[in-house]
Protein backbone atom coordinates (compact mmCIF):
# COMPACT_ATOMS: atom_id res chain seq x y z
CA UNK A 1 0.00 0.00 0.00
CA UNK A 2 1.38 3.41 -0.95
CA UNK A 3 2.08 6.10 1.61
CA UNK A 4 -0.79 8.18 0.22
CA UNK A 5 -3.27 5.33 0.70
CA UNK A 6 -2.03 4.79 4.25
CA UNK A 7 -2.50 8.48 5.05
CA UNK A 8 -5.98 8.53 3.52
CA UNK A 9 -6.96 5.38 5.40
CA UNK A 10 -5.75 6.84 8.70
CA UNK A 11 -7.58 10.10 8.01
CA UNK A 12 -10.80 8.21 7.31
CA UNK A 13 -10.40 6.06 10.43
CA UNK A 14 -9.30 8.78 12.86
CA UNK A 15 -11.24 11.78 11.55
CA UNK A 16 -14.02 11.02 9.09
CA UNK A 17 -15.48 8.00 10.92
CA UNK A 18 -15.51 9.56 14.44
CA UNK A 19 -17.05 12.78 13.13
CA UNK A 20 -19.70 10.79 11.25
CA UNK A 21 -20.58 8.90 14.43
CA UNK A 22 -20.65 12.19 16.39
CA UNK A 23 -23.03 13.66 13.80
CA UNK A 24 -25.43 10.74 14.15
CA UNK A 25 -25.32 10.93 17.95
CA UNK A 26 -25.96 14.67 17.79
CA UNK A 27 -29.03 14.17 15.61
CA UNK A 28 -30.34 11.45 17.92
CA UNK A 29 -29.79 13.65 20.98
CA UNK A 30 -32.19 16.29 19.70
CA UNK A 31 -30.97 18.94 22.15
CA UNK A 32 -29.71 21.21 19.38
CA UNK A 33 -33.18 21.70 17.90
CA UNK A 34 -34.51 23.47 20.99
CA UNK A 35 -31.32 25.03 22.28
CA UNK A 36 -32.92 28.43 22.99
CA UNK A 37 -35.23 26.92 25.62
CA UNK A 38 -32.90 24.12 26.77
CA UNK A 39 -32.18 23.52 30.46
CA UNK A 40 -29.44 25.78 31.85
CA UNK A 41 -29.97 24.97 35.52
CA UNK A 42 -27.24 24.13 38.05
CA UNK A 43 -26.03 20.54 38.22
CA UNK A 44 -25.29 21.02 41.93
CA UNK A 45 -21.59 20.13 42.03
CA UNK A 46 -20.26 23.37 43.52
CA UNK A 47 -20.03 23.82 47.29
CA UNK A 48 -22.63 26.22 48.71
CA UNK A 49 -20.72 29.41 49.63
CA UNK A 50 -22.62 29.90 52.91
CA UNK A 51 -21.51 26.47 54.05
CA UNK A 52 -18.11 26.46 52.37
CA UNK A 53 -16.24 29.75 52.99
CA UNK A 54 -12.94 28.43 51.58
CA UNK A 55 -11.78 29.48 48.11
CA UNK A 56 -12.87 27.41 45.10
CA UNK A 57 -11.70 27.21 41.47
CA UNK A 58 -13.34 25.09 38.78
CA UNK A 59 -13.00 24.79 35.01
CA UNK A 60 -15.98 23.28 33.20
CA UNK A 61 -16.52 22.13 29.62
CA UNK A 62 -19.69 20.99 27.88
CA UNK A 63 -20.85 20.10 24.39
CA UNK A 64 -21.85 23.27 22.60
CA UNK A 65 -25.06 24.10 20.75
CA UNK A 66 -26.55 23.65 17.27
CA UNK A 67 -24.48 21.98 14.53
CA UNK A 68 -21.23 22.94 16.25
CA UNK A 69 -22.12 20.44 18.95
CA UNK A 70 -21.18 17.65 16.57
CA UNK A 71 -17.50 18.30 17.18
CA UNK A 72 -17.03 21.16 19.63
CA UNK A 73 -17.34 21.95 23.33
CA UNK A 74 -17.58 25.20 25.30
CA UNK A 75 -15.35 25.87 28.32
CA UNK A 76 -15.67 28.35 31.19
CA UNK A 77 -14.06 29.14 34.55
CA UNK A 78 -15.68 29.60 37.96
CA UNK A 79 -14.06 30.80 41.17
CA UNK A 80 -14.62 32.46 44.50
CA UNK A 81 -12.08 33.94 46.89
CA UNK A 82 -11.80 32.86 50.50
CA UNK A 83 -14.92 34.06 52.32
CA UNK A 84 -16.64 35.36 49.17
CA UNK A 85 -20.46 35.11 49.33
CA UNK A 86 -20.87 33.95 45.72
CA UNK A 87 -19.09 32.57 42.67
CA UNK A 88 -17.77 34.47 39.68
CA UNK A 89 -18.25 32.76 36.33
CA UNK A 90 -16.45 33.90 33.18
CA UNK A 91 -17.38 32.83 29.65
CA UNK A 92 -16.15 34.07 26.29
CA UNK A 93 -19.06 34.22 23.85
CA UNK A 94 -20.28 35.74 20.59
CA UNK A 95 -23.23 37.36 22.37
CA UNK A 96 -23.43 40.76 24.01
CA UNK A 97 -21.49 43.97 23.61
CA UNK A 98 -18.21 42.41 24.78
CA UNK A 99 -17.09 38.80 24.37
CA UNK A 100 -15.99 38.32 28.00
CA UNK A 101 -19.17 37.67 29.93
CA UNK A 102 -19.33 37.61 33.75
CA UNK A 103 -22.09 35.73 35.56
CA UNK A 104 -24.29 35.34 32.50
CA UNK A 105 -25.20 31.78 33.50
CA UNK A 106 -25.38 29.54 36.56
CA UNK A 107 -21.81 28.83 37.76
CA UNK A 108 -22.20 25.08 37.21
CA UNK A 109 -25.18 25.24 34.89
CA UNK A 110 -25.96 22.92 32.02
CA UNK A 111 -24.81 24.40 28.73
CA UNK A 112 -28.10 24.60 26.85
CA UNK A 113 -29.14 21.15 27.98
CA UNK A 114 -25.71 19.53 27.95
CA UNK A 115 -24.15 18.26 31.15
CA UNK A 116 -20.76 19.89 31.83
CA UNK A 117 -17.70 17.97 32.92
CA UNK A 118 -15.29 19.25 35.54
CA UNK A 119 -11.89 19.79 33.91
CA UNK A 120 -10.02 21.28 36.86
CA UNK A 121 -10.59 21.48 40.61
CA UNK A 122 -8.87 23.43 43.37
CA UNK A 123 -10.09 24.18 46.89
CA UNK A 124 -8.90 25.92 50.03
CA UNK A 125 -5.41 27.40 50.14
CA UNK A 126 -4.52 26.06 46.68
CA UNK A 127 -7.54 27.82 45.18
CA UNK A 128 -6.93 31.00 47.17
CA UNK A 129 -3.46 31.29 45.62
CA UNK A 130 -4.91 30.90 42.11
CA UNK A 131 -7.76 33.42 42.29
CA UNK A 132 -5.73 36.66 42.01
CA UNK A 133 -3.66 35.19 39.17
CA UNK A 134 -6.83 34.17 37.33
CA UNK A 135 -8.31 37.64 37.79
CA UNK A 136 -5.12 39.20 36.42
CA UNK A 137 -5.16 36.86 33.41
CA UNK A 138 -8.78 37.74 32.64
CA UNK A 139 -8.11 41.48 32.98
CA UNK A 140 -5.11 41.22 30.65
CA UNK A 141 -6.69 39.05 27.95
CA UNK A 142 -6.05 40.78 24.63
CA UNK A 143 -9.05 39.54 22.60
CA UNK A 144 -11.65 41.37 24.66
CA UNK A 145 -13.11 43.83 22.16
CA UNK A 146 -16.35 43.69 20.13
CA UNK A 147 -15.92 41.47 17.10
CA UNK A 148 -12.91 39.61 18.48
CA UNK A 149 -14.79 36.35 19.02
CA UNK A 150 -14.46 33.83 16.19
CA UNK A 151 -16.06 30.41 16.59
CA UNK A 152 -13.43 28.85 14.34
CA UNK A 153 -10.49 28.60 14.46
CA UNK A 154 -10.51 31.13 17.33
CA UNK A 155 -10.26 33.07 19.48
CA UNK A 156 -13.31 31.49 21.12
CA UNK A 157 -14.32 30.27 24.57
CA UNK A 158 -11.68 27.56 24.61
CA UNK A 159 -8.96 30.00 23.50
CA UNK A 160 -9.91 32.22 26.45
CA UNK A 161 -9.63 29.40 28.99
CA UNK A 162 -6.39 28.10 27.43
CA UNK A 163 -4.91 31.61 27.79
CA UNK A 164 -5.84 31.68 31.48
CA UNK A 165 -4.26 28.26 31.94
CA UNK A 166 -1.11 29.53 30.21
CA UNK A 167 -0.97 32.52 32.55
CA UNK A 168 -1.54 30.38 35.66
CA UNK A 169 0.84 27.42 35.30
CA UNK A 170 -0.36 25.94 38.58
CA UNK A 171 -3.45 24.83 36.66
CA UNK A 172 -1.79 21.68 35.41
CA UNK A 173 -4.52 20.21 33.26
CA UNK A 174 -5.68 20.12 29.67
CA UNK A 175 -8.97 20.95 27.98
CA UNK A 176 -10.90 18.16 26.25
CA UNK A 177 -9.88 17.28 22.67
CA UNK A 178 -13.27 18.63 21.56
CA UNK A 179 -12.34 22.11 22.86
CA UNK A 180 -11.78 23.50 19.38
CA UNK A 181 -9.92 26.80 19.60
CA UNK A 182 -7.68 25.82 22.50
CA UNK A 183 -4.76 25.68 20.06
CA UNK A 184 -5.39 29.11 18.57
CA UNK A 185 -2.25 31.32 18.92
CA UNK A 186 -3.90 34.06 21.01
CA UNK A 187 -0.49 35.61 21.73
CA UNK A 188 0.75 35.35 18.15
CA UNK A 189 3.22 32.56 18.87
CA UNK A 190 2.92 29.44 16.77
CA UNK A 191 5.40 27.45 18.88
CA UNK A 192 4.43 27.47 22.51
CA UNK A 193 4.95 25.62 25.77
CA UNK A 194 1.73 23.78 26.60
CA UNK A 195 -0.51 25.24 29.34
CA UNK A 196 0.58 22.47 31.72
CA UNK A 197 4.25 23.32 31.12
CA UNK A 198 4.99 19.68 30.30
CA UNK A 199 5.39 19.85 26.52
CA UNK A 200 5.28 21.90 23.33
CA UNK A 201 2.56 22.93 20.92
CA UNK A 202 2.97 23.85 17.26
CA UNK A 203 -0.09 25.54 15.84
CA UNK A 204 -0.62 26.74 12.27
CA UNK A 205 -2.88 29.64 13.10
CA UNK A 206 -5.34 27.29 14.79
CA UNK A 207 -6.11 25.56 11.49
CA UNK A 208 -3.78 22.67 12.28
CA UNK A 209 -0.98 21.67 14.57
CA UNK A 210 0.74 19.19 16.81
CA UNK A 211 0.86 19.01 20.61
CA UNK A 212 3.19 16.75 22.57
CA UNK A 213 3.11 16.94 26.37
CA UNK A 214 3.08 14.70 29.41
CA UNK A 215 -0.26 16.12 30.59
CA UNK A 216 -1.75 16.83 27.14
CA UNK A 217 -0.58 13.63 25.46
CA UNK A 218 -0.04 13.60 21.70
CA UNK A 219 -2.66 15.53 19.70
CA UNK A 220 -2.83 16.08 15.94
CA UNK A 221 -5.06 19.00 14.98
CA UNK A 222 -6.53 19.08 11.46
CA UNK A 223 -8.86 22.04 10.88
CA UNK A 224 -9.63 22.07 14.60
CA UNK A 225 -10.51 18.38 14.85
CA UNK A 226 -8.15 16.61 17.27
CA UNK A 227 -7.07 12.98 17.31
CA UNK A 228 -4.36 11.55 19.52
CA UNK A 229 -3.42 9.42 22.51
CA UNK A 230 -2.38 9.82 26.12
CA UNK A 231 0.21 7.61 27.78
CA UNK A 232 0.01 9.18 31.26
CA UNK A 233 -3.67 8.30 31.60
CA UNK A 234 -3.98 5.67 28.85
CA UNK A 235 -6.61 6.90 26.42
CA UNK A 236 -7.31 7.69 22.79
CA UNK A 237 -8.76 11.03 21.66
CA UNK A 238 -11.11 11.20 18.69
CA UNK A 239 -12.73 14.18 16.90
CA UNK A 240 -16.28 14.83 18.02
CA UNK A 241 -16.26 11.87 20.41
CA UNK A 242 -13.64 13.09 22.85
CA UNK A 243 -11.53 11.01 25.16
CA UNK A 244 -11.81 7.23 25.64
CA UNK A 245 -9.82 5.74 28.49
CA UNK A 246 -8.48 2.20 28.32
CA UNK A 247 -8.99 1.83 32.07
CA UNK A 248 -10.40 3.94 34.86
CA UNK A 249 -7.56 5.85 36.55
Amino acid sequence: MSALKVCLSLFALLYVLPLSIAAVLHLMDGTGAGWRTADRSSIGVLPVPDRHPAAVVRIFSAQTVRWRGIMASHSWIVFKADGAPSYSRYDYTAWGELPIRMNGFEPDGRWFGHMPQVVFTADGDAAAALVPKIETAIAGYAWRNPGDYKAWPGPNSNTFIAAIMDAVPEIRTTLPPTAIGKDYPYDGRWLHVTPSGTGMRLTLGGYGGLTIGWVEGVEVNILGAVAGFDLRRPAVMLPGLGRFRFAQT
